[in-house]
């Protein structure tokens, strides 16, 4: 194991972030469930103790006399953002200071880097172009990023959970969060940052980037696994299984919903457009890991292949 060309990465400034990363996330998913098990344990005390109920919020903190009902921005939230503020660019200050970013030399264009990568915070999307048309890795899925971002609010219906941390209330919103924040972006960027050495290729924690390093692997269609010639054929074909994944996870997904009763109470609340929104979203983050999945494990570059674009 060669752990010097390990720490060369993790040591390099423009990398610090990712190392930041790796353990802030961790800790932080674990202090919100570690706050969301303890508010639920107290809603259920709340729900058995009527008379508990009327002197607590839904929070850990009893609720005590004298406390104001309603916190108003100024100068509550104002004067902890700007102490925040201020800390935060102290900190940016000293990181400055102290760790060298310098400019590397003036741009080549007859010597490209190798590996060649874009700034960390899109290295996800440069490791889907491994799996996805160009089109579909930087125009689509971006852009379907964003339009779920924005159709949240309008997809969910479950008014619980607003002001404080609950799981049981909210456990479908919080593994969809953490499934497209966790596993679709954040470990993207590290695979991008720390595994995808010269040539793009897969190097492990530990390995040396050997620039010479020679990989003997063929990345077949579907089609030609199957030995489908026929243009039409295989367009006709890449269609089914495309369909076919899209069905077959949109009924994972409901059977998936439909195993609490809170859980098809909210489905009950939700219209025919906002329950299609919702699956296609699901579908789409679904289908990245699947098509990696294909392309790590089976070498299948493409399913549904066109002259238009392939999938």
């Amino acid at each position: 194991m060669d752990w010097h060309q390990l720490w060369t990465i993790i040591s390099l400034p423009d990398n610090i972030p990712i190392v930041g990363l790796m353990f802030l996330i961790p800790f932080y998913t674990w202090y919100a469930f570690r706050q969301a098990f303890a508010n639920d344990r107290l809603i259920d005390q709340l729900d058995a103790d009527p008379e508990m109920a009327k002197t607590h919020h839904r929070k850990t903190q009893p609720y005590q006399k004298g406390w104001a009902r309603e916190v108003h921005v100024w100068p509550y939230l104002l004067r902890i953002e700007f102490l925040s503020a201020i800390i935060v660019t102290a900190i940016l200050m000293v990181w400055s200071i102290t760790l060298d970013a310098p400019l590397e030399e003036p741009a080549n264009p007859t010597l490209t880097m190798n590996p060649s990568k874009a700034p960390w915070y899109f290295l996800g999307l440069q490791e889907m172009l491994v799996y996805f048309d160009p089109w579909i890795a930087g125009v689509l899925m971006p852009t379907l990023i964003i339009i779920g971002l924005i159709a949240i609010p309008y997809i969910d219906t479950n008014p619980l959970g607003n002001g404080y941390y609950t799981y049981k209330q909210r456990r479908f919103a919080i593994w969809t969060f953490l499934f497209g924040f966790v596993i679709l972006w954040c470990v993207m960027v590290v695979i991008g940052t720390l595994i995808r050495g010269p040539g793009w290729m897969w190097f492990w924690p530990g390995q040396t980037w050997d620039h010479n390093k020679l990989i003997f692997e063929v990345n077949r269609d579907l089609h030609e696994i199957l030995g489908i010639t026929d243009p039409i054929l295989y367009g006709i074909f890449g269609f089914l299984v495309v369909g076919g994944f899209f069905l077959i996870t949109a009924f994972g997904i409901h059977k998936l919903m439909t195993l609490t009763e809170f859980n098809r109470k909210i489905l009950a609340r939700m219209t025919l457009l906002q329950y299609l929104t919702m699956q296609v979203l699901l579908i789409t983050m679904i289908g990245l890991p699947a098509k990696m999945a294909a392309r790590l494990l089976f070498r299948i570059k493409y399913v549904w292949v066109t002259p238009w674009f392939n999938v």
